[in-house]
């Protein structure tokens, strides 16, 4: 599996098994590099192509599949009109945690940045988990989202501090989205990704989590990939009580854009 992901060479790549618990499958995910416990997209991608195959079976309007993952249950909602699939969302198999918190200059070496760039009013960059773990940072407005460029060396000293240098880059924007993001994990095969959906959901956990409402439905329309010229839009949403995030989802639709067979002869 991981010869194949080194060959494909993207973000990641999904191996689909039968179930080992009795849910709907069991689930690996790779990136070119290493073994992942979880992501976003790769489930609902999954369950957008298994759908379409019909390996569910006719779908009425809306269905939910669980996937086993190493980082626990996926659930992913497969919706439906007309015949075609037309939007899935996943709900992360853990809930939000925090963990450390990393000084702005490192950061802003990571991604060949000013310190300035980068904005610390509502949180310092941390590292933010739903089965995932990011280094969840604010920039201070797009310009500097699109100015931001890896810089391999910053990403090891990110490395040394004991933090995976997958850095989760926004923007709070209102040009029809709500924010605007860029992830780069070089350090895991992925120079930058169009689209995350497990950063996603750990960042509308963190922006929940330091919501000045102590109860409520969060939600974000977000944009990822454009500067790479693969533009994404994903729907993220978080639910807290009492203070605490108790779940978060992403979703969004996909298209079938190529299929084929692997021949190991």
């Amino acid at each position: 599996m991981q010869q194949i992901a080194r060959e494909f060479n993207f973000s990641e790549s999904a191996f689909v098994f039968p179930s080992k618990a009795g849910h709907t499958r069991n689930v690996r995910i790779f990136t070119p590099v290493r073994e992942v416990p979880f992501a976003g997209h790769p489930n609902v991608g999954t369950a957008f192509v298994l759908a379409s195959a019909g390996e569910f079976g006719e779908i009425l309007s809306s269905l939910t599949v669980t996937f086993e993952e190493k980082a626990g249950l996926v659930r992913v909602t497969i919706h439906e009109a007309h015949g075609e699939i037309t939007w899935c969302e996943l709900a992360a198999p853990q809930a939000f945690s925090l963990g450390k918190t990393i000084p702005v200059q490192l950061v802003a070496s990571a991604v060949s940045l000013a310190s300035e760039d980068i904005v610390t009013e509502r949180h310092h960059p941390q590292v933010g988990s739903v089965g995932l773990p990011f280094l969840i940072t604010e920039l201070r407005d797009r310009s500097a989202l699109e100015r931001a460029r890896v810089n391999i060396s910053g990403c090891e000293a990110l490395l040394n501090e004991g933090v995976r240098p997958s850095v989760h880059l926004y923007a709070r924007v209102t040009d029809g989205f709500n924010i605007r993001a860029r992830m780069f994990a070089p350090l895991s095969g992925v120079p930058e990704d169009p689209a995350t959906g497990s950063a996603n959901c750990a960042l509308v956990g963190l922006l929940a989590h330091y919501s000045a409402e102590p109860s409520g439905s969060f939600s974000w329309r977000i944009a990822q990939g454009v500067e790479m010229g693969r533009p994404s839009t994903l729907m993220a949403r978080a639910e807290k009580t009492a203070g605490v995030v108790q779940a978060t989802w992403v979703g969004g639709t996909c298209v079938l854009v190529s299929e084929g067979v692997i021949r190991l002869d």
